[in-house]
């Protein structure tokens, strides 16, 4: 923790590098400007200097000056200020007319600043940035010619010599201002673009890569990732470590048993879907509710918690043991065993339980014994060992090995509960007619409606045949279902101004019962032009003359005739034709997709045109779109019928 960095760490390292940038660079702009000054300004202030000695001294020349007088005015300018000296030569022109000065002579020949000046030139000097001396040339006027009658225009006439310590240099206000100005722009935007790159690199990339990395784990759903990312921030190890302990307490109780400490069953469905090679035993303690009945709840967590150790002290070192739920465990192992080890382990364990002594305090202790299911290999391990333990329990084994058999024993098991449940229903009056209407493609109004079966169930729900039509025929229960919906569908639309279809198997028609069940309707019912039966063409049509006699009978009494499900199994034109029937149903599979699949419509068309020419009406069902409406439609469909219009319903409109 020691090598990382922090939020804090980085706000001063920020503040404090921008900081000393920013002075330096003022501290050379400062020296910039004290340079810049001194050549200029210095040279400014020197030459209004040097013009003001002049005056002065000018003005002494106007009253008719001689050398005491120039001296005088000079030695009363350098009493002015102790640190700056003035000084005066002449030149050649002036020593001509006036006469020479040796001093004069003396700087013109051997100082080069005098005689450079005596041409005519300004000269500045500056020693080590901190004295200026200045050299100003006075040069001849039209005034100076009336005195100096040997000079010309723009001569010579002197050098006024004036020296003096930098520090007595004024710099502008505005200057001074305009750098203030110019150094508070820069050093915050000097903050401004390192504050922007130090914490786009240190705060605002770092948490967009930990929150990717969160989304990443939360999107995966899989609780054993955790944020490996390593960003040398101590804010973020800080919150990596709070969200890595908040994934591991999430992980522990969605993998863990509470109580025991163990694996759970979501563990263990996730490691059998690795499908590796294993054995799966699950154990569950016998009457386990009655001690906690007997004991309490409490207790029983007590023996829940002491059974589990026992089991991990006993099982295979290799193996983990799961709590299911309750009083259930399981005990996977992955090792190469042999079935016949497995045995022996499962008789092992089942006595030491039946011999051990389960405390629940120091006054109270209990026996207990359990119930084991084994199943092996790499598929459906959990449902075959589950099947293995319920049929032990039911034969009371202490344990059985799974095997194909038990499938078998487990569908018949089905089997009864489902026969056991549809006689009851058949008793309790619970098989029911749904209606789903029929519509005139064309009009788009109901004509007609289809009469379908449905069992009731205890908490209400309407099941669908598919669900127990089958085993209604193993059972010769079918026949029963089929006169019960012939019974209500007849008393339903006794006073309606609608067709109604029923459907009817070759079966129903071979059934003597039902056939004098059904003309025995037609015979005494009002509405027998109304009732339209549907026979499955699906299964064909091998009784052909019982069948083609029950049409005729049917029809002789009002009722009319269609073929449902045409277009698959046994469709056969040659013998639609000879049954001479009223509608044809085309079936489902060619309807749900007719809008898109060209060989739906290729054949649907066939039929249509074939239905059309033997006087023939077809019905398609499953239409559940517009589109698939539209279709039908076009191809010249005479009725349509499916959840396009309604789902089956008990009420008719």
């Amino acid at each position: 923790m020691s090598n990382k960095t922090s939020y804090a760490k980085i706000t001063a390292k920020i503040i404090f590098t921008t900081l000393f940038i920013t002075l330096f660079s003022a501290f050379i702009y400062g020296e910039y400007m004290k340079k810049d000054a001194i050549f200029k300004l210095a040279h400014v202030d020197a030459k209004k200097t040097s013009m003001l000695i002049f005056e002065s001294l000018y003005s002494a020349m106007q009253r008719g000056w001689n050398r005491e007088d120039i001296h005088e005015v000079i030695d009363r300018l350098n009493k002015v200020d102790a640190s700056m000296k003035v000084n005066v030569y002449r030149s050649e022109v002036v020593a001509g007319r006036f006469g020479e000065i040796e001093e004069d002579k003396r700087k013109r020949e051997t100082n080069s600043d005098v005689k450079k000046a005596m041409s005519g030139e300004e000269l500045l000097n500056i020693s080590q940035l901190n004295y200026i001396e200045y050299f100003y040339p006075v040069v001849a006027t039209e005034n100076c010619l009336k005195c100096h009658t040997n000079a010309q225009l723009g001569s010579v006439l002197g050098v006024i010599d004036v020296s003096y310590p930098v520090e007595d240099l004024k710099v502008s206000l505005s200057e001074l201002i305009n750098f203030f100005m110019i150094f508070l722009i820069v050093f915050s935007a000097v903050i401004f673009f390192a504050i922007f790159f130090e914490l786009n690199k240190y705060l605002i990339q770092p948490i967009k890569n930990f929150s990717n990395v969160i989304k990443n784990i939360t999107s995966s759903h899989d609780m054993t990732k955790r944020v490996l990312i390593d960003d040398n921030i101590e804010e973020l190890d800080s919150i990596k470590d709070i969200f890595n302990g908040m994934l591991d307490s999430i992980e522990n109780q969605f993998y863990n048993d509470s109580l025991t400490g163990l694996d759970n069953r979501r563990r263990l469905t996730e490691n059998l879907e690795k499908r590796v090679n294993s054995f799966l035993i699950i154990i569950n303690i016998d009457s386990f509710q009655e001690i906690n009945d007997l004991y309490g709840d409490e207790a029983g967590d007590i023996i829940l918690k002491e059974f589990a150790q026992f089991l991990s002290e006993n099982m295979l070192k290799e193996a983990t043991l799961y709590r299911l739920h309750s009083d259930e465990f399981a005990h996977l192992c992955s090792t190469s065993k042999d079935i016949d080890e497995f045995r022996i382990l499962a008789s092992m364990i089942s006595e030491k339980i039946s011999k051990k002594r389960f405390k629940i305090n120091d006054k109270s202790e209990v026996s207990l014994t359990a119930t084991m299911g084994i199943s092996y290999g790499s598929e459906m391990l959990l449902v075959n060992a589950d099947t293995a333990l319920k049929l032990a329990k039911k034969a009371k084994k202490d344990f059985l090995i799974y095997d194909d058999s038990m499938t078998m024993a487990k569908e018949y098991e089905k089997n009864l509960e489902w026969t056991k449940r549809l006689k009851s229903a058949i008793e309790e009056d619970k098989i029911v007619p749904v209606y789903q209407a029929i519509l005139d493609t064309k009009t788009k109004k109901i004509v007609k409606y289809e009469s379908l079966m449905r069992m009731v169930d205890a908490d209400g729900t309407l099941i669908a045949p598919i669900h127990f039509l089958e085993l209604a025929k193993k059972n010769k229960l079918y026949h029963q279902l089929t006169m019960i919906m012939i019974e209500k569908t007849f008393e339903r639309f006794k006073h309606l101004p609608y067709s109604v279809s029923i459907n009817l198997s070759v079966d129903d028609i071979a059934n003597k019962e039902i056939y004098k069940f059904i003309i025995e309707k037609l015979k005494t019912s009002p509405i027998s032009k109304n009732i339209v039966f549907e026979i499955i063409e699906s299964e064909g049509i091998e009784n052909f003359d019982q069948v083609l006699e029950f049409i005729n009978t049917a029809k002789s009494y009002g009722a009319k005739i269609s073929i449902d499900d045409f277009g698959t199994g046994y469709s056969n034109f040659e013998y639609l034709m000879k049954l001479k029937v009223d509608y044809i149903k085309i079936d489902g599979s060619m309807i749900k997709n007719i809008d898109t699949d060209k060989n739906s419509q290729m054949i649907t068309q066939t039929i249509v045109e074939f239905a059309k020419k033997m006087n023939i009406k077809t019905i398609a069902e499953f239409v559940h779109s517009k589109n698939v409406f539209d279709k039908i439609a076009e191809l010249g469909v005479n009725y349509s019928q499916g959840y396009y219009f309604g789902a089956p319903s008990q009420d008719v409109e």
